[in-house]
């Protein structure tokens, strides 16, 4: 199921757990969320894949690309596939404000429930495509992974420069927005070994806003975590302090 380098130990390894152990609760992992009688993933009649957000009873570009990332990790192509023909089928949008963009929230029928994207669901695309097309080569079409990839991340950057629409990063400060419409982040989406990553496979004009990107997220992260806990605010402004919706007051 994984490929795994003789020469090499694992952190569990590490930690003291057996080959054999890690071996079966790998596997346990993955029957209990694609297989099992409790199983999240589901297939529809194409043969598309997709994962239930079961509390909200709808498909999430959060959920799908966790999942993909499962998937690349555990050599899935198969259902790697099934999840990203899903996502570009019912999740992209190619009109309006957010062309370019997928849409947050779907109906498991297909669809839409929102017309706006959250952008941890873009950014982990971007990085599974990556991964995929290291681990098996890009194909054809929508299996065209690092362009794909590729262009996800340039609309993240340009999305608004034509006059239309808004980009998912601040082009002056490189910190990721909550959502595109937004002066203000999440910190939970601040992601900079993926933005390191991107520095290397984006579009190469595009190779040191991410170098940029890397550097801010860590530089916000510091000032957003508690110095002694590690927590922080579930949104906040650019310089960290906790961000208040003046709606709610």
């Amino acid at each position: 199921m994984t490929d795994h380098n003789a020469s090499e130990t694992s952190l569990f390894e590490q930690c003291g757990y057996s080959r054999e152990a890690i071996q079966a609760r790998l596997e346990r992992n993955w029957y209990e969320m694609f297989e099992g009688p409790d199983k999240i993933y589901w297939e529809n009649d194409e043969g598309l894949g997709y994962v239930m957000d079961t509390g909200n009873h709808d498909v999430r570009t959060e959920g799908m690309s966790y999942a993909m990332m499962i998937a690349v990790q555990y050599g899935r192509k198969d259902v790697f596939d099934k999840l990203w023909g899903w996502v570009m089928k019912y999740m992209f949008m190619t009109e309006g404000l957010h062309r370019g963009y997928f849409a947050w929230s779907v109906d498991p029928s297909g669809v839409p429930n929102a017309d706006g994207p959250a952008p941890d669901g873009e950014e982990y695309f971007a990085m599974a495509l990556f991964l995929a097309s290291a681990r098996w080569g890009d194909g054809e079409g929508v299996y065209e992974y690092s362009r794909h990839a590729r262009s996800i991340l340039h609309t993240c950057v340009h999305q608004g420069e034509d006059g239309e629409g808004y980009p998912m990063w601040n082009p002056e400060n490189h910190l990721i927005k909550f959502i595109p419409e937004t002066e203000w982040t999440d910190p939970s989406y601040h992601l900079p070994h993926f933005y390191e990553v991107f520095a290397g496979r984006a579009d190469e004009a595009d190779r040191p806003f991410w170098a940029q990107a890397a550097k801010a997220s860590r530089e916000y992260l510091v000032t957003a975590c508690h110095p002694q806990t590690g927590m922080n605010p579930e949104y906040s402004n650019y310089d960290g302090t906790p961000h208040v919706d003046e709606r709610d007051h």
